[in-house]
């Protein structure tokens, strides 16, 4: 993990086994919790990602997965600080075949500024991908490094708030363009002010991918109604993801309301 502070990110081969990555994914498929709170958000050209936000980790599958030993030691072995790993949100992002949409250049900090989070370092990103992601079905792509630049100008590209294209061209004429190719099951670490995006899936099959977002407990949001970013996590065993009885996600999970997110306005 020595390479996160040069590049801004770390990729963990095989983090999930394949036994767990099929509950997940039949939970994405089935769970009708999910279904009924997922909304679509409309890249430039009309393409639409689906996804699904929320901010409680329960124990359900995903939660179980979300406050993981193993997913709160390599956070906190990344971010900066000491105060309690938190749990800010988790999204499942789907990519349908052919009409799943692009994701504009980005920091998740350009969005989590305007909840008035202080302090970047203390907060990151950690990309599971429940199905394999590759080039043709629209994997992420990030600039390795960019996390140096800080946070840059973010304005709206179509329903998504994107950085200015103009620093992302600077910081592609001076640093490497990565495609971070994940086999199922594999996991990204990555920085707050990472730049990354991803293309519309092109292919015949479907995306989906979980991304959890985590903060420290002492980098208080002014702007940002769910108190869940400074509640210290409690750390629930690995084998728990297969070995415990679990549910699909309920309504306490407390989902998202597209037209409540104020980074989207």
């Amino acid at each position: 993990m020595n390479d996160y502070n040069n590049d801004g990110y770390v990729i963990i081969r095989n983090f999930l086994q394949p036994q767990e990555v099929n509950k997940l994914y039949s939970i994405a498929v089935e769970d009708d919790t999910m279904k009924k709170h997922s909304f679509d958000l409309n890249d430039q050209t009309g393409k639409k990602t689906k996804l699904a936000l929320w901010y409680t980790p329960g124990d359900d599958a995903y939660g179980l997965l979300t406050k993981s030993n193993r997913m709160i030691n390599a956070v906190n072995k990344l971010m900066e600080g000491d105060s309690a790993v938190c749990h800010f949100h988790s999204k499942l992002m789907q990519k349908e075949p052919k009409v799943g949409g692009a994701w504009e250049w980005h920091q998740d900090y350009g969005y989590w500024y305007k909840n008035e989070f202080l302090l970047p370092g203390q907060m990151m990103s950690v990309m599971i991908a429940i199905t394999e992601a590759n080039k043709k079905n629209g994997c992420l792509q990030v600039i390795k490094g960019s996390h140096k630049m800080g946070r840059i100008e973010h304005g709206f590209a179509g329903e998504q708030v994107g950085a200015s294209q103009h620093y992302v061209d600077l910081a592609l004429n001076t640093m490497d363009l990565v495609y971070v190719e994940l086999k199922a099951g594999d996991a990204l670490f990555f920085h707050s002010n990472l730049l990354h995006r991803s293309a519309a899936n092109l292919s015949d099959n479907s995306r989906w991918s979980l991304i959890s977002c985590y903060n420290r407990s002492a980098n208080i949001a002014y702007n940002e109604p769910s108190a869940s970013s400074t509640i210290a996590l409690e750390p629930v065993p690995d084998e728990a993801l297969l070995q415990w009885e679990t549910k699909g996600l309920g309504d306490g999970a407390n989902f998202l309301d597209k037209e409540k997110d104020k980074a989207l306005k």
